[in-house]
């Protein structure tokens, strides 16, 4: 079979070739963008592989499904920019994969320490040459509750790692998760905003969850608390952040994503103005520590992601030999 690999990166080739004998295809790997300019390049394939920095639009769907090709793959996790449901009117499955959780579940926790250290504002600091102390006292871990949102595979990674470093753990799903019993206690969400010193979030990008963080829920938070967001950027609403991080509310943020970054993260503007004033006042706060999307970037989790996305291709076309 003959698949298409849309924004191929570097570290990710080694590990397609590697594996292409194993789920016996024939790659096309593009370090291009998918639009309708370059689907082109779809015809006679029969799968394409995409991740989430691009939207697929119907328009992109019909003119693959006019190309031939029968599935398609996102090598993500979350699958909201992949219009899925009318791919499948077309008869085109889609697909999305799982890769380690360790990866944003330790970067979670590194924003975590990177934001109660003020790392920021003293690198900010020792790149000037001031090597001083004055205005960033820390705080520990261990004196803190950190309460996490969404206990998926993520999210409940997040729970058993931290409890080595001897914080209260807290967690809301939208069901309690019985393996989790005796690491974290599962509370109202309520009852969660008002008690951590740490909101971790980790849930799903989807109509349900936007701006699931408004302002009702982030000035319902714990005074001081930080903000730490490695899942979606739409899951918080930056307005309101940016009124609780200036009135004090809250005490920082460490955000891997935030609202808007789909059109800027991934790109050079080394020289060009980032049309996103949001961004602009967050990335000025001494207290917000702002980093491109990169949590899953792991040498496993992009393993992960390559197999899984050949994977469940191959595993869908012997399914229909098979049938």
């Amino acid at each position: 079979m003959k698949m298409l690999v849309y924004q191929v990166q570097p570290e990710e080739v080694p590990f397609f070739r590697q594996l292409q004998d194993r789920y016996q295809m024939e790659l096309t790997l593009s370090p291009e963008k998918p639009d309708l300019q370059n689907l082109s390049m779809c015809a006679g394939m029969d799968a394409v592989n995409v991740v989430s920095d691009t939207v697929i639009t119907p328009e992109m769907w019909d003119a693959m499904a006019a190309r031939g090709i029968r599935a398609a793959v996102t090598r993500t996790i979350g699958m909201e920019h992949m219009n899925r449901e009318y791919a499948e009117t077309l008869g085109i499955p889609v697909f999305h994969i799982t890769y380690s959780p360790s990866s944003v579940a330790d970067y979670a926790i590194m924003l975590m320490l990177m934001v109660l250290r003020h790392v920021k504002p003293m690198l900010q600091r020792y790149l000037g040459r001031d090597y001083t102390a004055s205005g960033l006292l820390g705080r520990e871990l261990p004196n803190m509750t950190v309460g996490v949102v969404g206990a998926g595979r993520i999210g409940a990674t997040v729970l058993r790692h931290l409890t080595g470093f001897g914080c209260k753990l807290l967690y809301w799903n939208r069901t309690s998760r019985p393996e989790l019993e005796g690491i974290a206690e599962y509370v109202p969400l309520e009852a969660l905003l008002a008690r951590s010193d740490i909101l971790s979030l980790h849930l799903a990008a989807n109509e349900e969850t936007f701006h699931f963080m408004d302002r009702r829920k982030l000035f319902s938070m714990k005074p001081g608390a930080v903000l730490i967001n490695t899942a979606r950027g739409p899951l918080v609403d930056s307005d309101a952040l940016i009124e609780a991080l200036e009135q004090g509310r809250l005490g920082g943020a460490g955000l891997d994503v935030f609202d808007g970054d789909r059109s800027i993260y991934y790109r050079d503007f080394k020289n060009t103005p980032v049309a996103s004033r949001s961004m602009a006042v967050l990335q000025a706060m001494p207290n917000v520590l702002m980093l491109p999307h990169m949590a899953y970037f792991t040498d496993q989790a992009v393993e992960d992601m390559v197999r899984g996305s050949m994977r469940a291709v191959y595993e869908y076309f012997v399914n229909i030999k098979r049938s």
